[in-house]
């Protein structure tokens, strides 16, 4: 039986694993469908972090130093953002850097973790306006997460988001 159930787990993995590799030569093989212009790098105010400044530095370092007796379970906490970059409630003090950058800074690491954020108001009313809101673990910061909000056609805007994280 032993021997049986090894046989079946070694054809089990290598078929995923032939899967893996025939999907990914398909992926490349396919012709890019984007003009040329579209595969030139977005500018950086949309797609990268500006450094951390001296405040933000040490609002982290202080949320860490208090953090310190934060026991080593999973966490799971929940920050709601107003469009300004005010907390509306939740856990983290939020840093606003420009047209939709925002920093969340936590009392514990959280680099590890896994971010998910959605576009929200933070009243009992309405629906957010539409857009999209990107995550991101802050660089050399390893206790906070950057959030960048845009508008429906792509362009940074300030608008309310909810950010979840898990941390191991």
């Amino acid at each position: 039986m032993s021997t049986s159930f090894r046989r079946k787990v070694a054809a089990v993995t290598f078929a995923v694993l032939g899967l893996s590799l025939a999907g990914g030569g398909i992926a490349i093989a396919q012709p890019s469908a984007k003009a040329p212009q579209e595969t030139v790098q977005p500018a950086r105010g949309t797609t990268s972090q500006p450094p951390v400044s001296a405040e933000s530095a040490r609002i982290a370092k202080a949320a860490l130093k208090a953090g310190a007796a934060t026991p080593l379970v999973a966490t799971n906490v929940f920050t709601v953002v107003n469009s300004n970059g005010t907390k509306a409630r939740g856990g983290g003090t939020v840093v606003k850097y420009g047209v939709g950058e925002y920093e969340v800074i936590f009392g514990h690491t959280v680099s590890a973790g896994a971010f998910l954020a959605t576009l929200s108001l933070s009243g009992s009313c309405c629906i957010p306006p539409g857009g999209e809101v990107s995550v991101a673990p802050r660089l050399l910061t390893p206790n906070a997460v950057w959030v960048q909000t845009r508008n429906s056609a792509g362009t940074p805007a300030n608008l309310g988001f909810t950010l979840l994280t898990h941390t191991p």
